[in-house]
């Protein structure tokens, strides 16, 4: 009796232990966001708006921004959290199932010759075939090293989307800069038109064309200011603060050289780009998929044990009450052989897919860096156009054309057209300065970083597919 009680309470306290560690919360992070998801419906609408970065505010490098950036992202915080819930999964994935507790009562006494039956308690175990729980965890761990390569191409993602921002924000505020400054010139020029009007030198034609382009210019300027709080609101996103925050770029930026070597840097980019190694990853977790699947011919064992317990009050005239307990052991029958080939065949091909999508990709990577390549190129070799050329003698032009219509030998149509010839090639310029980091922020990201050697090599090539050991034919 004292054994039965024993069993029976037991069994109670390993069930209700069961249910309360299923409750608790071991993630702060989740416990925040249950906590929000429970207030969201009485919250005050101001309290949901991401508030003003104070200390954002005003001129910044754009590496204070990227440092910001990783670590207030949500989109970066959303793949670190999916790299840790993955890598929670490979003790899951490797482990054994959990084994099976059962009581049995019979609401009529079965009568032996050792006395009657009362209830029976029943545990079993199935233990996989060998080799399936280490298939289970290399799965999963596949799965967490390509979610681990998805956080790299996310990062980098965030990093040129923060510089392809900021350098937009350098380019809208000197924009700025350059069209106040040549309003500046038009004003004067405006003033000389006024003397030379009020002296019978020229008609009031002139000046009233000066006044218009003065409009003209403050239209521009409003223009301007509009793509400035925009460019603001994007970067403002990448770093989740309020988007009235005042985020504004450095007066002066570098945006960085270009190597020279092609070759190197496509070599870096298929070494190194974190979307080819969640690619190869993938594979990886395909050929384990595989594995199962092979494996899945080979049967599983469950063994199992039974405790019966027998009364002392039976009718039979040797019942002795003794207890019963018995051994069980069985495994599943994979007789199913269509089912069975079917899923290798479906494995073998999703393999081979995900090899054929790597080197798509690894040509689509190519393609991008030489795409790119050539543009931040091109783009160098028009700054120093622009900047040795093209600027010097469109000041020099705009300098002489002002002071012959001092003089008269100019008209005031030409001395126009060349003050908007130099603003036209100054914005040219600031244009082509910005676009030149951003094609660089993008090459970064393509090649997987701004110093790819430090990243980890690629292990192998999806063309050695074949060549990679799969478990042998059941």
């Amino acid at each position: 009796m004292a054994v039965r009680k024993s069993a029976y309470f037991l069994s109670i306290l390993l069930l209700l232990s069961g249910c309360k560690t299923a409750q608790q919360v071991h993630d702060p992070g989740y416990a925040q966001v249950s906590e929000s998801v429970q207030q969201a419906a009485y919250t005050p609408a101001q309290a949901t708006v991401n508030p003003v970065a104070a200390d954002l505010q005003g001129a910044h490098s754009v590496e204070e921004y990227i440092q910001y950036a990783l670590s207030q992202n949500p989109d970066i915080q959303a793949a670190r959290k999916l790299v840790e819930a993955n890598a929670h999964q490979v003790p899951v994935a490797s482990s054994l199932q959990d084994p099976t507790l059962g009581m049995t009562f019979y609401p009529e006494q079965v009568q032996t010759a050792s006395g009657p039956q009362e209830y029976a308690l029943n545990v079993s175990q199935k233990f996989p075939a060998r080799g399936k729980l280490n298939a289970q965890g290399e799965l999963a761990e596949s799965q967490t090293n390509q979610s681990r390569a998805h956080l790299a191409a996310v990062e980098l993602d965030t990093i040129a989307k923060v510089k392809r921002a900021y350098y937009e924000l350098y380019f809208i505020q000197q924009t700025i800069a350059v069209t106040e400054a040549d309003k500046q010139l038009l004003v004067e020029i405006r003033d000389v038109a006024n003397v030379r009007y009020k002296t019978g030198k020229v008609s009031q034609q002139d000046l009233l064309r000066a006044e218009l382009e003065i409009s003209n210019v403050e239209n521009e300027l409003i223009r301007l200011q509009q793509r400035l709080e925009s460019g603001q609101a994007k970067l403002a996103r990448l770093l989740h603060v309020s988007p009235q925050t005042k985020l504004l770029a450095l007066d002066h930026i570098a945006p960085g050289s270009l190597p020279d070597d092609l070759n190197w840097l496509q070599q870096q980019a298929v070494a190194s780009r974190p979307e080819l190694h969640a690619q190869l990853a993938a594979l990886e977790k395909d050929r384990q998929a595989l594995n199962l699947a092979r494996l899945a011919y080979k049967p599983d064992l469950t063994l199992g044990a039974t405790w019966i317990d027998v009364g002392s009050t039976g009718v039979s005239p040797v019942a002795n009450g003794n207890d019963s307990f018995l051994i069980t052991a069985g495994i599943n029958l994979p007789i199913y052989r269509k089912k069975l080939d079917s899923a290798v065949r479906s494995a073998e091909a999703k393999a081979v897919s995900t090899a054929r999508s790597y080197d798509s990709l690894k040509d689509a990577t190519q393609e991008e860096v030489a795409d790119l390549f050539a543009q931040a190129k091109s783009q160098q070799d028009l700054m120093t156009l622009f900047r040795e050329d093209i600027l010097p003698k469109a000041r020099q032009t705009l300098e002489v054309s002002s002071q012959a219509y001092n003089t008269g030998e100019v008209d005031f149509l030409q001395l126009v057209d060349n003050w908007r010839e130099l603003l036209r090639f100054e914005v040219s310029y600031l244009r082509i300065e910005a676009s030149l980091g951003q094609s660089l922020a993008e090459l970064e990201r393509v090649v997987g970083g701004v110093n790819p050697q430090a990243l980890q090599p690629i292990p192998a090539a999806p063309e050695a597919l074949e060549n990679l050991p799969l478990p042998e034919e059941p």
